[in-house]
């Protein structure tokens, strides 16, 4: 989509991108779609949470997961990408997430003691120690089961063996750091993959966002067709 000076709206595009593991595998992404941060983003000693781009109407602000879509859902960023476990656990009606990046992929999962034996399917209350309350007790509602849900942002693999909560819900990718501490996967509740995010205000307002929206869908198109092409 090309633009002309009447088209763009006063004051620069905020774009909103994880920390952490989805990152490293969006920056290649985000190139190709024209975001290209300033040097000073790739140094892992920097600090910033706000870094220029190569383009003049757009910033990156770089902050946590669960953030991103708080900032994209109110307005203060205007795109951003997140896990779709993020977009699922807050639901944000004014967040759409119009392109699965089809990177970033892990699971939302259930887990537990390898060596607890007893028989969870019966019980109709269960603590269990995550940071994803919301799904957590809407998976638990299905099977019949109140989930009393502990709230942990790190380190949820010590609930089971501290007693902390019996199961835990927490990302996995290869299950190496359940398995390390002595649990199991027991049930899967989401498969998950990056997407781009948009704030639904913006995109109707600022025809950069929908500019961007459709660079970030040729990419992903792009790639699914060399894939299937191999």
């Amino acid at each position: 989509m090309t633009l002309d000076a009447s088209d763009i709206p006063a004051g620069p595009l905020t774009f909103a991108v994880p920390k952490g593991r989805i990152l490293d595998e969006a920056l290649p992404v985000m190139a190709r779609a024209g975001v290209v941060p300033e040097d000073g983003f790739h140094d892992k000693a920097n600090r910033a949470l706000s870094f220029a781009t190569t383009r003049e109407d757009m910033r990156l602000i770089r902050v946590r997961a669960f953030d991103v879509a708080t900032f994209v859902a109110h307005g203060a960023a205007q795109v951003g990408i997140v896990g779709s476990d993020v977009i699922e656990e807050f639901d944000y009606a004014d967040l759409y997430a119009p392109v699965d990046l089809d990177i970033g992929h892990c699971r939302l999962s259930v887990a537990r003691m390898a060596d607890d034996s007893e028989e969870a399917a019966g019980v109709s209350h269960l603590r269990v120690a995550t940071k994803y309350p919301n799904l957590t007790r809407r998976h638990f509602e299905q099977r019949g089961i109140q989930a009393e849900c502990v709230k942990l942002n790190g380190a949820m693999e010590l609930a089971p063996s501290l007693g902390l909560a019996r199961q835990i819900v927490d990302l996995v990718s290869t299950g190496r750091t359940l398995k390390q501490n002595g649990l199991v996967e027991t049930d899967r509740i989401l498969d998950i993959s990056a997407r781009l995010i948009v704030n639904r205000a913006a995109l109707k307002t600022d025809r950069r966002v929908a500019a961007l929206v459709s660079a970030f869908r040729e990419d992903a198109e792009a790639r699914e067709i060399a894939r299937n092409a191999a």
